[in-house]
């Protein structure tokens, strides 16, 4: 029966059975960060039986949790106990200061001792959807725009929505990390700063499936601290490997799983779509 960790990472990641695609991001050759430090994976609420022991050995004191609100709403794990009743949660907004979700204080940085969760939605669909307006070509856009006094139509509605899903299709997984880089970019930099904090570590990150989200915040680091290209698009193509083993349908873009998406489009994790998210960030 295959894991949920691909057979060819190096020792130092660990392996679970219910948890998808986990990875210590200390595992490309030339990265420079130690062990054990900060981990990449699917949603830890998957944990069942022996993986929930495995998981909680590895000491992680800070989660960050990439899902959008539509995600977290639809999982039924969301407060396992056994995973994170020790954390603290706090969510995080572009408009204002993080804040506990429990008391809606603001976070105190000086208690950064404890263990924490943090929600950072990266990515929900109405940033898709803009991000998508944003790059529909203008002849098509007028389409739409021509259709908008008869929107309150079910036909209208259905056929402006269709020129949308087709150029998501069309622009497939490279789109979908390019909106990720420009539209998630506050995001982003909130991530990066708890993970530069090492009075928070170790660190765990996830989306829904640890591969679209977590893998450009993933290839964000590895580049920032001198891994090769090569190497990155390496790790990152793991995640198609990983998928094709489990035929796991649910792996959709997360953020996007009420739309009617091409499987065999997202579902991937193609060496060439990582290249030219790398060619993005010079």
């Amino acid at each position: 029966t295959p894991t949920n960790t691909p057979t060819n990472t190096p020792t130092n990641t660990p392996t679970f059975s219910s948890i998808k695609n986990v990875r210590d991001i200390s595992s490309p050759p030339s990265s420079p960060i130690k062990p054990h430090t900060i981990y990449r994976t699917g949603m830890p609420s998957n944990a069942s039986g022996p993986d929930i022991s495995e998981w909680n050995s590895l000491g992680i004191k800070t989660l960050i949790d990439l899902r959008s609100k539509t995600e977290l709403e639809s999982d039924l794990t969301l407060n396992t106990n056994e995973v994170y009743s020790d954390f603290t949660s706090v969510k995080w907004s572009s408009i204002r200061s993080p804040r506990e979700v429990d008391t809606k204080t603001k976070l105190d940085p000086a208690r950064k001792s404890r263990k924490e969760r943090h929600f950072v939605s990266l990515m929900d669909e109405k940033k898709y959807v803009l991000g998508t307006i944003s790059k529909i070509e203008k002849r098509k856009l007028a389409k739409v725009a021509a259709l908008s006094p008869g929107l309150m139509s079910k036909r209208i509605r259905k056929k402006a929505k269709s020129y949308f899903l087709t150029c998501i299709n069309d622009g497939g997984l490279q789109m979908v990390n390019d909106l990720i880089l420009v539209r998630g970019k506050r995001g982003i930099k909130y991530v990066l700063s708890l993970m530069s904090d090492e009075g928070r570590h170790p660190v765990a990150f996830y989306c829904t499936a640890g591969k679209d989200r977590t893998g450009v915040i993933t290839a964000i680091i590895l580049k920032l601290i001198g891994v090769s290209d090569e190497e990155i698009v390496a790790d990152y193509s793991i995640s198609a490997e990983v998928y094709k083993e489990m035929d796991d349908g649910d792996a959709m873009v997360g953020a996007l799983q009420q739309r009617d998406l091409r499987p065999e489009v997202f579902l991937g994790a193609p060496k060439q779509v990582m290249r030219e998210t790398l060619e993005g960030f010079e």
